[in-house]
């Protein structure tokens, strides 16, 4: 089991947080999503299938790009 923080500085509201998080959990191997818009970062717990390029991808597919 894998934990990334991704530091996403779109992310502004609550509206923000439901949709990341709803987004990703879709993915088969994350376990937790834990975006926060105080911190602009979302903390995701995943396992194999999923890498942590397809989280990137899928945050940037949703308009909340990772930051480099």
């Amino acid at each position: 089991m894998t934990s990334t923080t991704f530091m996403v500085p779109a992310i502004s509201c609550q509206h923000c947080v439901n949709t990341i998080k709803m987004e990703l959990m879709e993915l088969q191997g994350v376990e937790s999503v834990t975006p926060s818009a105080e911190s602009k970062s979302v903390e995701v717990v995943y396992q194999d299938p999923v890498t942590e390029e397809q989280i990137i991808n899928i945050l940037a597919e949703i308009n909340y790009p990772v930051e480099v």
